[in-house]
């Protein structure tokens, strides 16, 4: 198996956080705890995986602060693990990467969970990119820049 680089030194904004979440385990887990997951147990059941797995990928979130460990809220001498800030702040990453799911992965009419509003109950709306100007973005309205050189004594 070839052995995975690490993007902690890219200047993009899609390589860097992949050393974070860059496997499906990660995001599964990191979608676990927004659906409100909080135990080993619970997201090992959850998920199916094994324990030395679940161990690393948790130890991996943790050390790159989308995870916090905190003392068992049920006072048991335990550990939960709880979303950060900037755990939070994936939010609408997934619900990007749920909404393309279905999107493309499942047949029109085919049943699939749905992510409501809970007010209301209402489905999400799509999420949608938006200029400064409020006019909707695709990937032929957008570009990528780099910035200057740094010029050398």
């Amino acid at each position: 198996m070839a052995k995975r680089i690490s993007h902690q030194k890219s200047m993009c904004g899609v390589a860097r956080p992949l050393d974070a979440i860059g496997d499906w385990w990660s995001l599964l887990i990191i979608r676990d705890a927004f659906d409100g997951l909080r135990r080993f147990g619970e997201f090992q059941k959850s998920l199916g995986l094994a324990k030395n797995i679940l161990s690393a990928r948790l130890r991996n979130l943790v050390s790159h602060g989308i995870l916090d460990t905190v003392p068992a809220s049920d006072g048991s001498p335990y550990q939960e693990y709880v979303l950060t800030k900037k755990g939070r702040g994936l939010f609408p990453v997934l619900v990007a990467l749920r909404q393309w799911g279905e999107e493309f992965f499942f047949e029109p009419g085919e049943p699939h969970v749905t992510l409501v509003d809970k007010e209301n109950g209402f489905p999400v709306q799509r999420l949608r990119l938006l200029a400064e100007d409020g006019r909707l973005l695709g990937p032929t309205d957008t570009v990528i820049t780099f910035p200057e050189a740094v010029v050398a004594d």
